[in-house]
């Protein structure tokens, strides 16, 4: 019983510091969909800062109603403590997804399977409000910033794969070999300085991959 209380205790506190982290970027959305809700039925992009930072997006997708509500920073375990706020508003036509990275990088000690397994969840909550909504996760992807973190971003991708493999509705993005040079190594030339984050040559290489499995 004790243990069981101590994790109860743990997990609040935990939600209560996610909360916090994110609180404005979510208050921002509500205050836009305050000025102008957005109309039903869009492509929803949801997941961290390369979605987030990607201010191109409605342009980059011509024909293709973009919404996106993306979090600099944002994990796995993030998104199912906001998809009430995110999700559940829009009424969405498709999700993509984009989030994974961070998990890892907040905490190293996570093994692949444990944030295939977030990935899973959020995955069925989204399912069981939507059932019938399109899915589609992009891979996570390298970068020079992350070189040690690859080896497990790669691992957890084939996870997120092979679970999304036997689902209707579902599609997988593999923007991680694309951004890789012949030899394996990262093309450092699609990153600004911060060799984290893309560039425009790097969205360049996503656009395409993503518009093959977006719905008109």
């Amino acid at each position: 019983m004790k243990k069981f209380l101590t994790g109860i205790v743990f997990l609040i506190v935990t939600q209560q510091l996610v909360a916090q982290s994110f609180s404005k970027d979510i208050q921002n959305f509500r205050r836009q969909d305050s000025i102008a809700m957005p109309a039903k039925d869009p492509i929803l992009f949801i997941g961290s800062s390369s979605f987030t930072l990607w201010k191109s997006v409605k342009e980059d997708f011509p024909g293709y109603p973009i919404l996106n509500r993306a979090f600099g920073g944002s994990t796995l375990s993030d998104l199912i403590y906001y998809v009430k706020d995110i999700v559940y508003p829009y009424q969405p036509r498709q999700i993509v997804i984009y989030c994974g990275e961070n998990d890892f990088a907040a905490n190293d000690s996570l093994y692949p399977s444990q944030v295939a397994k977030r990935f899973e969840l959020l995955f069925v909550i989204i399912r069981k409000k939507f059932p019938k909504v399109p899915v589609v996760y992009v891979s996570m992807k390298p970068s020079p910033a992350r070189v040690k973190l690859m080896a497990k971003f790669n691992v957890a991708n084939v996870m997120i794969r092979s679970f999304l493999k036997d689902k209707k509705n579902t599609a997988f993005v593999d923007v991680y070999h694309a951004m890789l040079n012949a030899d394996g190594s990262v093309n450092e030339s699609i990153f600004l300085a911060d060799k984290l984050h893309m560039n425009k040559k790097g969205y360049a290489i996503w656009q395409p991959l993503i518009q093959n499995k977006l719905k008109k």
